[in-house]
């Protein structure tokens, strides 16, 4: 009777009121009432509660079974939509026949390791699913900023022959009987593709980091959101940049998230001008008035949390730059100031490194000096160095990790709640 009725989605059936629709999604919960039963389903756009009278009430269901339901839009004052299903028919696409949790419930009660084995059906949770929408929508917004700041698009290789940062913590393999690696940064070819000539970059992928870090803020593989702007005059146009970045990303969560951050109970900091730190001023506010003793020219963990609570305390931000690392706790692409330090930063977001940027070294006999000083064979870095003596404009960029990002932004206690299927040291499936 109704073959030729296509589907429709829950959200649009606010504006089809006394139209037959077929509605697919999955069997949220069932109640029955007597003579008369409520059937719940869910898919992407929301929620639509149907009405089963006569025959069909008492239908028997498998919460989180596919189902479809044909019936009659009509008004109600019942659900938030506005509306519900005078159901004439329902059908069993495919049941479902173990839940390991139940996912239907204000909260899902059970542990992370849990979730994380059951991902696909712990995505079924709105609560969840809307870490995953928030996250989407700061990805989007990233790129839409600097699309429309002029920046192009770039997609570079995550098989390598060398790492990015010249360290030991790279994932090797196997490529075709030669030594490889999975890129831990975009970072040369950023470079590279400024100096192409298209001047202003960004990149959007997986980066790895062989780290056997078993900690609630590190992964073996994230998203890192990257740009490398050429023709800057200071280090300090990229904080800028980055600012503003982030300014829309924010907006933009506000504007089209709005449901997703008041079921997880989120309000968005306002960013205006993020307060900056030189790394030696941290370490002092960090000794004089938490005595705390920092590594030389860096802050741990510990640190950087304190620095995150003295910046909310005192200038009411969120966020603080912390600049000016030392050479020896830098890359050996990174420009060098005075007195040993360089002209770099990283980003603190509520006491969590979200960021590192700085200005690159441009010139090719500072870049090669830079390189033999870090202990480094030229030789193995051979194409990244020659692109130097093609003529390189002064350029610098940073990378922010998404997982990160999204993680303090929402309040998760593990960056892993970031990731739909994240790896990590012990992790490698699902």
């Amino acid at each position: 009777m109704y073959t030729n009725l296509k589907r429709t989605l829950a959200k649009e059936c606010a504006k089809k009121v006394g139209e037959t629709v077929k509605v697919q999604g999955w069997a949220k919960k069932v109640r029955h009432l007597g003579n008369i039963s409520f059937l719940v389903i869910r898919e992407r756009t929301g929620e639509l509660q149907c009405v089963l009278e006569g025959e069909l009430a008492g239908f028997s269901i498998e919460t989180e079974s596919v189902i479809e339901v044909i019936g009659e839009v009509v008004s109600t004052k019942q659900t938030s939509l506005g509306v519900e299903l005078l159901t004439s028919s329902v059908k069993v696409i495919n049941k479902n026949t173990l839940l390991p949790f139940e996912v239907n419930k204000k909260e899902v009660n059970t542990g992370l390791e849990n979730l994380l084995n059951h991902r696909v059906l712990s995505l079924r949770h709105e609560k969840i699913a809307s870490i995953f929408k928030i996250k989407a929508t700061l990805e989007e917004a990233f790129r839409e900023y600097l699309t429309n700041m002029g920046f192009i698009r770039i997609f570079t290789p995550k098989l390598v022959s060398q790492g990015a940062e010249g360290g030991a913590n790279v994932f090797k393999l196997d490529y075709f009987g030669k030594e490889a690696f999975l890129a831990q940064s975009p970072q040369f070819y950023k470079q590279m593709m400024v100096a192409s000539g298209l001047e202003c970059v960004f990149e959007i992928g997986s980066v790895y980091r062989a780290e056997e870090h078993n900690s609630s803020r590190h992964l073996n593989e994230y998203i890192s959101l990257d740009v490398e702007m050429g023709f800057i005059e200071d280090f300090t146009e990229l904080m800028e940049l980055e600012t503003d970045v982030l300014k829309y990303m924010f907006a933009k969560i506000k504007e089209k998230n709005e449901t997703e951050l008041k079921l997880l109970g989120i309000e968005v900091p306002t960013i205006t001008d993020i307060p900056k730190l030189t790394v030696d001023e941290a370490r002092e506010i960090l000794k004089n008035r938490y005595k705390k003793d920092m590594p030389e020219g860096d802050l741990n963990s510990e640190g950087e949390k304190l620095i995150a609570n003295y910046i909310k305390e005192t200038t009411g931000s969120e966020f603080v730059f912390i600049t000016m690392y030392p050479k020896e706790n830098r890359p050996m692409y990174t420009m060098p100031s005075e007195n040993g330090l360089t002209k770099s930063f990283d980003l603190l977001f509520k006491g969590l490194e979200i960021t590192s940027g700085g200005e690159r070294i441009h010139e090719y006999e500072m870049l090669t000096q830079s390189f033999k000083e870090k202990g480094l064979n030229e030789e193995h870095f051979e194409n990244y160095l020659n692109t130097f003596k093609y003529g390189v404009p002064p350029h610098g960029g940073f990378a922010i990790g998404l997982e990160r990002l999204t993680a303090k932004l929402l309040g998760l206690m593990n960056v892993r709640e970031a990731n739909a299927f994240p790896r990590d040291i012990h992790r490698l499936t699902p």
